[in-house]
């Protein structure tokens, strides 16, 4: 069970804070609206050693303990990368929306993707939206993710959550009962996949372009020995 505090903020833009109690974790792998786009996504983990998977979507349930929302987690070592996705909440104050990354270790990825998703820490913002505020315009929702590595920054992740299931698709096939949270899926990344060193970060965004406000995450990576 994890309990974590979010910002509230509804459509007027009144703003509290909500504790919530999680204890059940779902990540939507596959959830591509647009089966070019899966293939392509499919192609990317493909280069890295991933099986293809035997049916999209497909729902892998973790652990809740993964879930954070400190600006820093730790991994092992420098082959492990984040997917900026929507993340959904059920809770007593009703379904909520943020901003979340699957981070994933791209090495064990190619061993077994549940275990692989398993093995790593699961940042979320600490702001949320109610989901039916947004739901009339859900597919207007834009999502964005930066990489910094090296004193660079540079777009990872750009595009409109219009290319991915709907989150009504993916509540009806994966129901969310009280206490439990979905990542919804994510976007192609621009570049490839590439490991994330020590000290590297990733700012994550959902902006909602009608009601003119974005949520904001960002968290850095630090690297731990691997001893043999």
């Amino acid at each position: 069970m994890q309990s974590l505090p979010f910002n509230l903020e509804d459509r007027a833009g009144r703003r509290r804070t909500e504790h919530v109690e999680v204890s059940r974790l779902t990540i939507a792998g596959w959830a591509g609206r647009d089966q070019a786009a899966i293939e392509h996504h499919i192609a990317e983990l493909a280069e890295l050693g991933v099986k293809r998977p035997s049916t999209t979507p497909c729902f892998y349930r973790l652990g809740a303990e993964l879930l954070t929302q400190a600006e820093q987690i730790d991994v092992v070592g420098v082959k492990s990368s984040g997917e900026a996705e929507c993340v959904l909440l059920q809770t007593p104050a009703g379904l909520l929306v943020t901003i979340g990354s699957d981070h994933t270790d791209r090495e064990v990825e190619a061993y077994g993707v549940t275990v692989s998703k398993q093995v790593c820490p699961k940042p979320l913002a600490r702001d949320a939206w109610l989901f039916d505020d947004v739901a009339g315009h859900w597919d207007q929702l834009e999502m964005r993710a930066y990489a910094l590595a090296g004193g660079a920054r540079r777009v990872y992740q750009q595009g409109s959550v219009a290319s991915l299931l709907p989150a009504a698709d993916l509540l009806a096939r994966a129901p969310l009962e009280q206490g439990a949270a979905m990542f919804c899926g994510t976007l192609a990344v621009q570049g490839g996949i590439v490991g994330m060193a020590d000290g590297d970060a990733l700012e994550l965004e959902l902006h909602d372009p009608v009601l003119n406000r974005t949520l904001r995450h960002a968290y850095r990576v630090r690297a731990l020995p691997i001893i043999e």
